[in-house]
């Protein structure tokens, strides 16, 4: 395969047995993602980062070392670094974590997504490409963290530009649910409407926003801090 194609992961965890599974299980699923280096600690993390310059770094959220804040000192150690054509190197949490601190810390820090350890190889690997393409990538459920913690309650959502300005207000709420991880059958629950409004809806903003995917729609909506 061409080097070009190949998307480059350092991963760092501390248990041994997780790393040579994940190992294991992306060179089954992805042979265009290759692990060049593994860590266990903070300190070495940094090294192998700065040493290989991945496309993206899998990082676990709770590690020994450094100064004791675990992924958060490995991203904050490898500030500014760029892979070997300019890009920046990217961040994805894939941790057994889904508390809301633990979300938001990393976030904050500079991770460009959060994966739980329940995420099956395919989706790791889907989302390995995404985030080294720049998008912004979170397990269901934990994009409603990052929403809160950074962006304004549903009811205060401005009318901040004209994309935002296509969306009726049932537009709005739907867009915020969906971008939240929601189902479509959770949605219409909470909003008292039937699943095919919501999915009339969904198709509506989409083609509003011009995305193509609920992922998109969560990067457009974190990305303008609207919900």
């Amino acid at each position: 395969m061409d080097a070009e194609q190949v998307t480059r992961v350092v991963l760092v965890d501390d248990h041994r047995i997780f790393r040579v599974g994940v190992r294991a299980e992306l060179a089954d699923v992805a042979p265009d993602v290759e692990v060049v280096a593994e860590a266990a600690d903070v300190d070495t993390a940094v090294a192998r980062v700065r040493e290989h310059r991945p496309d993206v770094v899998l990082l676990d959220v709770h590690l020994p070392g450094g100064a004791g804040h675990g992924g958060r000192d490995v991203i904050r150690g490898c500030a500014g670094l760029t892979t070997e054509v300019g890009q920046p190197v990217r961040f994805l949490a894939l941790s057994v974590s889904d508390a809301a601190e633990d979300v938001i810390a990393v976030i904050r820090a500079g991770a460009r997504g959060y994966v739980t350890k329940t995420i099956g190889g395919v989706d790791l690997a889907a989302a390995v490409h995404r985030v080294a393409e720049g998008d912004a990538v979170f397990s269901p459920r934990l994009a409603g963290f990052v929403l809160d913690a950074f962006g304004a309650a549903a009811g205060e959502v401005a009318e901040v530009d004209e994309e935002l300005d296509r969306l009726s207000t049932r537009e709005r709420e739907v867009m915020r649910l969906i971008a939240r991880g929601y189902q479509y059958k959770e949605v219409a629950k909470e909003l008292f409407i039937s699943v095919k409004t919501v999915e009339t809806h969904v198709s509506s903003v989409l083609r509003k926003l011009q995305l193509s995917s609920r992922h998109e729609l969560t990067a457009w909506a974190m990305d303008r801090r609207l919900l």
